[in-house]
């Protein structure tokens, strides 16, 4: 297929009738610098709050794929509460560790609709309560109880070094979990001689429906996703399990060591992950803006940027920017734009772009076809050059690449 040429205005002087055009931008100069996630697919894998994630995201120009990794057992109907809140009323402990705002409130509110509200308060009342963060001491305090203790750091790990500073050995302690068992805190409490009552204020359980989450790994591990964020441990565990119960674990944990960026609340959120060798990036601040903008600064970083027939091409997850202008590219398309960049400049033949697209045959035309529409969704003509009987090539400037970032 031959290239599209441009047609040049004319040159003659408006009339008063025809304001004159602006000028065209330079060549390679962007127009309007489009949002700093636009080409990109994030997926959601929060269970709670996803709403918030969601429109954090897409206000930046992301596409968002939600696929709640898991549900919560609601706190009244959890019968593994209720026994540890009675046990703990008719034996109290001597020290209690809040781990979360909303679990703690939940679990107050839970006790009161049981009738337990009074007496699990009087019961904390005289125990050291410690706080793990802020939101934890916010809670307590609205509970009508005051913290000893809280860390400047909101690590379990060092409310655990605290409490082994301070001694442990025949004590009591009541630790709110927050959604998974705190394996290492509460055996290391043990082994010190102290005896933990674990609180489960809420539970995660698989999601009733894996629909979502089967879409959210296939598109993992297809490529079709560029990012993907936990908010939780417990989430990044159960895309674990469900790529292990549909056979997908290698392809899954390949993905997210190359292609998807592994974008998590916290450290305590990334630990399942990083066990598995995946590397992941999280905020200083554990909140879910500061994790938005970690992955608002990172995840550009991976984008491709090349000179070309005067023009700056950028390939972004699944789109092109060209002049800073988001080009949304159909899936095959994108495959040949990726292909060809793989060698810009160099002839690429038909055989091999052939392979490149996705659920390709033998037939070479649809090579072409794929190609018309990827020089239709560029918008600017001249990006690609065919070259007659071989294939086609990125017609990058004779310089060197400026984003030649990878």
């Amino acid at each position: 297929m031959a290239d599209l040429t441009d047609r040049q205005p004319s040159d003659s002087v408006p009339t008063a009738s025809a304001p004159p055009r602006p000028a065209p931008p330079e060549a390679g100069s962007p127009t309007e610098a489009a949002p700093p996630l636009s080409g990109w697919t994030i997926g959601i894998t929060a269970a709670r709050r996803a709403d918030e994630l969601a429109a954090l995201l897409q206000r930046r120009g992301a596409t968002v794929l939600r696929a709640p990794a898991l549900r919560i057992v609601p706190l009244a109907d959890d019968t593994e509460l209720l026994a540890a809140t009675r046990d703990l009323v008719a034996a109290p402990p001597d020290l209690a560790v809040a781990t979360t705002g909303i679990g703690f409130r939940g679990w107050i509110e839970a006790a009161e609709g049981w009738g337990l509200g009074d007496d699990l308060i009087a019961t904390l009342g005289k125990a050291r309560v410690l706080a793990r963060g802020p939101k934890a001491k916010g809670a307590i305090r609205a509970a009508g109880l005051r913290e000893e203790w809280s860390p400047d750091s909101e690590s379990s790990v060092e409310v655990l070094e605290h409490l082994l500073e301070q001694g442990v050995d025949g004590r009591r302690i009541a630790v709110q979990l927050h959604g998974a068992p705190l394996r290492d805190f509460v055996e290391s409490l043990r082994a010190a001689g102290a005896e933990v009552v674990e609180v489960p204020v809420y539970r995660w359980l698989p999601p009733a429906d894996p629909g979502p989450l089967d879409r959210l790994l296939d598109a993992c591990c297809s490529g079709a996703l560029d990012a993907v964020t936990f908010t939780s441990a417990p989430a990044a565990i159960s895309l674990l399990a469900r790529a292990a119960e549909r056979g997908l674990s290698a392809e899954l944990l390949h993905a997210l060591r190359r292609d998807v960026l592994p974008v998590c609340v916290g450290p305590v959120t990334a630990a399942p992950l990083e066990e598995n060798d995946v590397p992941t990036v999280w905020p200083e601040r554990m909140r879910l803006g500061a994790m938005v903008q970690t992955l608002t600064a990172r995840l550009p970083d991976r984008a491709r940027r090349l000179a070309v027939a005067g023009h700056t091409l950028e390939l972004r997850g699944q789109a092109a920017l060209v002049d800073g202008e988001l080009r949304p590219v159909p899936p095959a398309g994108m495959a040949l734009l990726r292909a060809l960049a793989r060698r810009p400049g160099w002839v690429v033949p038909r055989a091999e772009l052939l392979r490149a697209l996705p659920g390709s045959g033998d037939d070479e035309h649809a090579v072409e076809t794929a190609m018309a529409r990827l020089r239709a969704a560029l918008g600017v003509p001249g990006l690609i050059a065919t070259v007659v009987k071989r294939g086609y090539r990125l017609a990058v400037d004779p310089v060197a690449d400026p984003g030649a970032n990878h």
